[in-house]
């Protein structure tokens, strides 16, 4: 009980004695005091709830243990206007020795604590850092882009080569028949006019024999070259066999159809006897119109019953279908 009443005795002489219980002297302590104990007491609420809002903080208890430390530094500053007119020296001693062990253990842990807050990047790493990584996003994104126009133009380039022909640049034998087969089935819905030629090419065996198989590419290429600049954009031409094509005529009767398969049958024998580096080469053309009865093979089997005809007939002529 001495102990306590001791701890609590504030009959020691107080500051104000030391001060003359002068006026401006009491303002000055009082007020001094006052201010920073109120700073004291703002700054570790303010570490409080910096800690409580943000829950990714590093070194959040070094926040905590800073507050104790300010808020025992504050208390001595409470202590000594107190003590300018009650001497509790023995509470003010206890404050200022928590104040010091408080502030000896916050040294060390600092101390302790520091290469990790030098390894921390600073504001130059960091923004070091953020360009680097737009720079790299940036790169990225060209990258990206530069990755997918590759693989526009390579399913493209795989597009082309499924349906199209590799020497002539024509369609291919699959894909003239589907555009057939599309063909048919609107004419038998819209009831839309459809004609169609089965294109061959004269003694195209005598040209390989006597020229050699490159020069019959030539030929080839040379014919397929000539079709389709007598063909209009809405028609479709495809190579289904070695010399042998195929055309569709949207929207065109079959007296229409024959008029142009006589333009492109002169056209190519205008063609090979104007250019002597490709050997002489004329066609044989069938040319036949779909009926409501037709299917595509039956379509297909008239067309090439039709060019039969135009090469017993003695070939570079054209033959249209009877009915």
């Amino acid at each position: 009980m001495n102990f306590f009443n001791e701890l609590l005795n504030g009959d020691f002489m107080p500051h104000g004695h030391c001060l003359l219980w002068r006026t401006d002297l009491l303002l000055l302590h009082v007020g001094g005091d006052t201010l920073t104990f109120i700073a004291y007491m703002l700054i570790p609420i303010a570490l409080i709830r910096l800690v409580r809002a943000r829950d990714d903080l590093r070194f959040d208890w070094m926040f905590l243990l800073f507050a104790g430390f300010i808020f025992f530094c504050g208390a001595t500053h409470i202590l000594g206007i107190i003590n300018v007119w009650h001497g509790y020296y023995y509470i003010h001693g206890i404050i200022k020795s928590m104040t010091g062990i408080i502030s000896i253990l916050t040294a060390i842990l600092l101390w302790y604590l520091l290469p990790q807050a030098i390894s921390l990047p600073g504001k130059r790493a960091m923004e070091a850092k953020i360009v680097a990584l737009m720079r790299a996003e940036h790169e990225l994104a060209a990258s990206n882009q530069r990755l997918e126009a590759e693989v526009k133009k390579r399913t493209a380039q795989l597009e082309k080569m499924a349906t199209t022909d590799e020497l002539t640049e024509l369609l291919n034998r699959r894909e003239i028949m589907r555009l057939l087969e599309l063909e048919v089935a609107r004419a038998d819905r819209q009831g839309a006019a459809l004609s169609i030629m089965m294109l061959d090419l004269d003694h195209f065996k005598a040209i390989n024999d006597s020229y050699g198989h490159q020069a019959g590419d030539r030929a080839l290429k040379s014919a397929a070259e000539t079709f389709k600049q007598q063909l209009r954009k809405t028609d479709f031409i495809g190579r289904i066999g070695g010399e042998e094509f195929l055309v569709l005529l949207p929207d065109t009767n079959i007296s229409s159809a024959c008029v142009l398969a006589n333009r492109i049958r002169q056209a190519l024998e205008q063609q090979t006897t104007d250019n002597s580096a490709i050997p002489t080469c004329t066609a044989s053309i069938g040319v036949t119109q779909y009926i409501a009865s037709d299917d595509l093979h039956s379509l297909i089997q008239r067309a090439d019953e039709t060019l039969y005809q135009a090469k017993s007939n003695g070939r570079n002529c054209v033959y249209q279908s009877p009915d």
